[in-house]
Parts: C-alpha cells; sequence; structure tokens
C-alpha cells in the first residue's frame, strides 16, 4: 500500500489525438456528448473483408505539428525531429505529448524530464507498407529508416526528441494493457523520488489492412455494422458481436503533488494505486473465472488507501465482445459486493472504438476529466441491456456526479490484467 508519508502523484497536464481530432476539449465535448466516432473505412479498401468500420484518427498533416516540432534549427530545445520520417502513431503521439506538456506550463527543452508510454503495435502502418514494397517486388523501394521507424520503441524516442526531454524514455508494450502499465510504472518512479516529472500515456495507430483482417479472421470484431458504423460499438449491450478498431493518443504529464503546488499547476486529479496480474490462462481468452481480474482490481484500490465504498465510478474496458463484457461486470459485481448496485460506470470504447494500447489512457483521461468536472459520461448504443452484465453503465446519456475516486480498468490478449485507482483533487 501507498505509505502516509510517500508524495502523490498528480495528473497537471493532458493532450488528446483521437478518432473526433486533435486536442483536449474537442474529445471531451465529443464525450460527454456520447457521440460516435466510429465511420466506414475509406483509407484503404476494405470491401472484401468480413469487418469494414474502424474508428481512425482522421488525416494528420505536418501542419498540425507544433511549430517548434517544424522548426529545423530547434533552438529551443536542441534536437533533431525529422516528421518525414513518423510513423502515424509517432506523428500523433508527438502531438498529443506537446499539448499535455504545454497545458502543464512546461516548456520544451527540459533535460531532467522522461517519457514512459505504452503502444501496441507502434509504426506497424509504416511495417505494412515496407512490407508490401518487399514482397511486391520493389525491394529497392524500401527506406533505409523502414526498420527505425516503424518498431515500436521509437515512440517514446520521437516524442524526447521532439520536445528534448533527456530523461528516461521508454516504451511498454503489453498489449491493450500497455498504457495503463505505463501509467502505473510512470507513478512508481515519481513516488520513489527517480523521477520528479514524466509525460506518460499511450499511442496506437492500428487501422491498417492487416490489421483489420487479421482481427476478422479471428472474428473478434464487430461485422454485423458495416452499414450503421455508429452501432457498431455498444459494450454490455446484447446486441453487441465484436470490437471496433480505434486509434488514438492520449497524453498525461504526472508529477509529485509538491512540486505541483509550489509552482501553482492546475492538477486534474491524482493516479494512487496501480495493480497487474496474469490469468496464465491462454493467449487470447479471458479465464472465464475472472479471479485475477478481481485481484488486479482489488490490488490497486487496497495501494490507493481507498475502501471499497469510495470507489463511485469505474471506466470499464468494456470492448463489445460477447465473452469479455461478461466476465467483466461479473468481476467487478464480485469485488464489490452490494456496493456494485451503487457503482457507476461506462465504456468509453463505445465512442471511440478499441485503440488498443492507448485504450488504458483514453480511460485515464476521461477519469480525470470525470472527476475534474463532475459528470460521468456515457456508453453509447444500449439499447437491450445484456443480463450478464447487470451493472449501471450510464446508458446513452452523461450524469453529473462527483465520486471521491475511480477504478480504471484494462484486460488485454496474453491474460493481462490491469487496474488503476484515480483520485479527485480537494481544493
Amino acid at each position: 500500500m501507498r505509505g502516509a508519508r510517500e508524495p502523490r502523484v498528480v495528473i497537471t497536464g493532458l493532450g488528446v489525438v483521437s478518432p473526433f481530432g486533435i486536442g483536449l476539449e474537442r474529445f471531451w465535448e465529443a464525450v460527454r456528448a456520447g457521440r460516435s466516432g466510429v465511420r466506414a473505412i475509406d483509407a484503404f479498401d476494405a470491401s472484401a473483408f468480413p469487418c469494414r468500420v474502424a474508428a481512425p484518427v482522421p488525416l494528420i498533416t505536418d501542419d498540425d505539428l507544433p511549430p517548434f516540432v517544424r522548426d529545423a534549427k530547434r533552438a529551443e530545445a536542441g534536437g533533431r525531429p525529422d516528421p518525414r520520417r513518423y510513423s502515424k502513431a509517432s506523428r500523433i503521439g508527438v502531438i498529443a505529448a506537446a499539448e499535455a506538456w504545454a497545458d502543464a506550463g512546461l516548456a520544451a527543452g527540459d533535460a531532467g524530464a522522461g517519457v514512459i508510454v505504452g503502444s501496441g503495435a507502434g509504426g506497424i502502418d509504416v511495417a505494412e507498407q515496407q512490407y508490401q514494397e518487399f514482397f511486391g517486388g520493389g525491394w529497392k523501394r524500401v527506406t533505409p529508416y523502414a526498420i527505425p521507424v516503424s518498431i515500436v520503441g521509437m515512440v517514446s524516442s520521437e516524442i524526447s526528441i521532439a520536445l528534448g526531454l533527456r530523461g528516461i524514455s521508454h516504451v511498454l508494450s503489453t498489449g491493450c494493457t500497455s498504457s495503463t502499465d505505463a501509467l502505473g510504472y510512470g507513478a512508481a518512479l515519481i513516488r520513489s523520488g527517480e523521477a520528479e516529472v514524466l509525460l506518460s500515456g499511450g499511442v496506437d495507430a492500428c487501422v491498417t489492412p492487416g490489421m483489420i483482417f487479421g482481427f476478422s479472421k479471428m472474428r473478434a470484431v464487430s461485422t454485423r455494422y458495416n452499414d450503421t458504423p455508429a452501432l457498431a460499438s455498444r459494450p454490455f449491450d446484447k446486441g453487441r458481436d465484436g470490437f471496433v478498431l480505434g486509434e488514438g493518443a492520449w497524453m498525461v504529464v504526472l508529477e509529485r503533488e509538491d512540486r505541483a503546488r509550489a509552482r501553482g499547476a492546475r492538477m486534474y486529479a491524482a493516479i494512487e494505486g496501480y495493480g497487474s496480474t496474469c490469468d496464465a490462462y491462454h493467449r487470447v481468452q479471458m479465464d472465464p473465472g475472472g479471479d485475477e481480474i478481481v485481484h488486479a482490481m482489488r490490488l490497486a484500490i487496497e495501494r490507493a488507501g481507498r475502501a471499497l465504498e469510495e470507489i463511485g465510478y469505474v471506466n470499464f474496458h468494456g470492448t463489445s465482445t460477447v465473452l469479455n463484457d461478461a466476465v467483466e461486470a461479473r468481476c467487478v459485481r464480485q469485488l464489490f459486493g452490494p456496493h456494485a448496485d451503487r457503482l457507476a460506470g461506462s465504456s468509453t470504447k463505445s465512442m471511440i472504438g478499441h485503440p488498443q494500447g492507448a485504450s488504458g489512457a483514453a480511460g485515464v483521461v476521461v477519469a480525470a476529466l470525470a472527476l475534474q468536472r463532475g459528470l460521468l459520461p456515457p456508453t453509447i448504443n444500449q439499447v437491450e441491456p445484456d443480463p450478464a452484465c447487470d451493472l449501471d453503465v450510464i446508458p446513452n446519456e452523461a450524469r453529473a456526479s462527483e465520486p471521491a475516486a475511480a477504478l480504471c480498468n484494462c484486460l488485454g490478449f496474453g491474460s493481462k490484467n490491469s487496474a488503476l485507482v484515480i483520485g479527485r483533487i480537494n481544493s
């Protein structure tokens, strides 16, 4: 458990690139209004695929990059960013990171600051395109940057280079739990005194032909709503038939509370506890019993020093897959007991799809804003409640509420389970 004398870790900056476009407020307005970012795939020909819908980030150009990233001289931070070589994940990651850094009132070129982000696939768009060139016979057109641009670990490096941050620069790639784990790791480093300020969060840009086809072959993604994309992601609804692949970058600035207060920084929320377990069950399927899911949630709450009754909101993993939603709902009820009937929660994925390794960070950003602004966003596309998911999922419309703390769940391939507790800041 977090010791009473250990410093509290707070979130002082937020930055977002989502299926709704660039910017934190654009994302929050869409989520609080219950708008869907899911649409028909038009970036490539998906007409032969069983799944033809996704929630991609809109086209991002060099003009959308922060001015100091586009400036070749890089006077303020001294690095050498090369936006021409960015993968989509790096591009949106840099944009979200720059917004979070500025939102926290920090300047580029902080040599002591570090970056710890989560990503499931990194520059997979570049990898797919370059493999297509190679196996299509155009091997002479393969760029020498194919490998360094596409590897997962390059995402944090591009952020560090763009902002001139010379501290730790790591990417955690643990599948769907990647960014939850990155945030837990980052908070622990700050709490232990190994770091003073960190950029953390998650980024993935996986709406590619290979990923859509691969998930279609697994029968993991929705195929029933190709003609009505906005209805496709429907966690906990009886009509759900699989998840919708999403994209985005959600970045946060973490620092000690005393440091934040000393410099007069705005504090959105605190990261209070983190728990992570493994079912040790299967590479794709979660253990239907859910014992380790319950264990991960319990660890996060205990390490936060919170009673179960203090958790007033859950940001569910809620992917919109038949088995996973039912198992998660059952695990939440098992952990919280009678309090589960008084507990409200929602799945952000109902609006943004499943952005893979970035999904945990998306949930944390939503939970932090919900606690700060006293408004719990909805789970949309709730038409017929599934009796196997008998929880209050805040159906279709946001709800005013001021809970003391929130639980953010993330469950992933390889039997991984991670959870974070986010606490409200009292002025």
